[in-house]
């Protein structure tokens, strides 16, 4: 192939988008191989660490066109990310960009049949080690990869956590913010390995807690509990986000259809014992959905599966999560 020519992804292969620079210092897409090196042994994101990441869920509608959910929440907490990273990621505008020719690439390829899901991997790191007083050349890219349907009996059973404390204090996004506890970075090995640990104790994922006893979020998910008021009304909480976590754009679509439809609202600070006597425990993410929780440390807790179908329906539904994205705790009984 002429190494002019535009790259075909083949049917049902991870699709890659390069952003690049052109001559004019403008961001624009490139549909390129995901089997050739594109990455400098010298990125920072490999060296260090040092760079950011977002997962979304792009599905097919009854048309086999694909779109991307929750896209305005996923860049506004990149940009968040970029923020406080320090990092000159490419702006919203390029992101969309790269990702509708990603999702274009994958239709005229694979023609996806309904409800066919890709997950969208959006990456920037600081790029290839620079001299000191140099301006960074941030590496940006778009991943799309084909991924199956949630395990429903899973999502029937249930899964079980144990609570593992991640190390550091709830005051350390004020008084430790280079700690970035509040964005997404590609520093996931400690995640990963609370996983791990996880899985050899005989659970399937994690709640981490703070150091000083609050509940913060999973590895790759954040955790929603439902229970009833004395006066019989059902109220939805989620932990603080001012604690140190990230900002979840599942719970932030599923809390706007929560109040929408007259449940009451909590934002924490929560605590372990804030686990048990609930309607149900769950943890959202956007690949994954909404999984209930059916034990924390050996303790069984209650799952209902049509609270959980309710709540996928409404994180389904990707309606607008408006300023339940923002990150300030809403009033609890809005």
């Amino acid at each position: 192939m002429p190494a002019d020519s535009p790259f075909v992804p083949a049917a049902h292969e991870p699709v890659l988008v390069l952003l690049e620079q052109d001559a004019h210092g403008l961001v624009r897409p490139r549909v390129a191989d995901p089997d050739v090196p594109h990455l400098r042994v010298t990125d920072q994101g490999v060296t260090r660490g040092d760079g950011l990441f977002e997962t979304a869920l792009a599905v097919a509608d009854e048309a086999g066109t694909l779109r991307m959910r929750k896209l305005r929440a996923h860049l506004g907490r990149l940009a968040s990310s970029a923020t406080a990273l320090r990092l000159p990621a490419p702006d919203a505008a390029a992101w969309e960009a790269a990702v509708d020719a990603g999702l274009r690439a994958v239709e005229a390829a694979s023609r996806p049949a309904p409800g066919a899901r890709l997950s969208v991997r959006l990456t920037a790191t600081r790029g290839p080690e620079a001299t000191p007083g140099t301006a960074p050349h941030p590496t940006a890219w778009v991943l799309l990869t084909p991924v199956p349907a949630p395990d429903e009996a899973e999502r029937r059973a249930g899964v079980r956590v144990l609570l593992l404390d991640r190390g550091i204090d709830s005051t350390a996004p004020e008084h430790a913010p280079w700690l970035l506890t509040g964005a997404k970075t590609l520093s996931y090995a400690v995640n990963m390995a609370a996983l791990r640990h996880a899985r050899a104790h005989g659970a399937d994922d994690v709640i981490f807690t703070s150091s000083d006893g609050f509940l913060l979020e999973g590895p790759t998910s954040t955790v929603l509990i439902a229970r009833h008021d004395p006066d019989g009304r059902r109220r939805l909480l989620t932990p603080l986000r001012q604690k140190g976590i990230l900002a979840g754009t599942s719970q932030a679509v599923v809390f706007a259809a929560a109040h929408a439809a007259g449940w009451r609202l909590g934002y924490g600070p929560l605590i372990p014992a804030d686990l048990e006597d609930v309607d149900g425990i769950w943890l959202a993410s956007s690949v994954r959905g909404v999984l209930p929780v059916r034990a924390v440390d050996g303790r069984e807790t209650p799952v209902d599966p049509t609270l959980t179908a309710r709540l996928q329906a409404w994180l389904d539904a990707d309606g607008d999560p408006g300023h339940h994205v923002s990150g300030d705790p809403v009033t609890s009984d809005a």
